[in-house]
């Protein structure tokens, strides 16, 4: 997703939440506000969290499942002239680098659902607070 859709989606969702607490034009209300009102977190944080939850599920697959292959699976060949195409792998990958965590200590800790939840978690508040 590029920044314009996570924006867009974030918009969508703000007015969606200033709907259902009925918070109508006059009345002026921080987004931060908001999400301590509803008791959630913005749109890219939500996103985040699904990722992160969504990978453990699919490391936690055996190795022959499709979803697990398909996490691994790079095509042959050559790609056209230009920045190469984002894959899942590739996004969620850039969001764990940023958090300090290698592929490899993910696949470990996400075999331990306890764990996998704490980091899950542990990502989610780190990206809440904007570090």
């Amino acid at each position: 997703m590029t920044k314009k859709d996570i924006n867009r989606l974030s918009s969508f969702h703000n007015t969606c939440l200033r709907k259902i607490m009925k918070i109508f034009w006059p009345n002026k209300i921080s987004n931060k506000d908001l999400y301590e009102m509803t008791s959630t977190n913005d749109m890219e944080t939500l996103l985040i969290q699904e990722r992160c939850r969504w990978l453990g599920h699919v490391i936690r697959k055996p190795s022959d499942d499709m979803t697990k292959v398909a996490l691994r699976w790079t095509p042959e060949g050559k790609r056209k002239k230009g920045r190469p195409k984002t894959t899942w792998r590739r996004t969620i990958e850039n969001e764990l680098k940023k958090r300090g965590y290698t592929w490899g200590t993910v696949e470990r800790k996400a075999n331990n659902r306890e764990e996998w939840r704490k980091l899950v978690i542990a990502l989610c508040a780190i990206r809440h607070c904007k570090v």
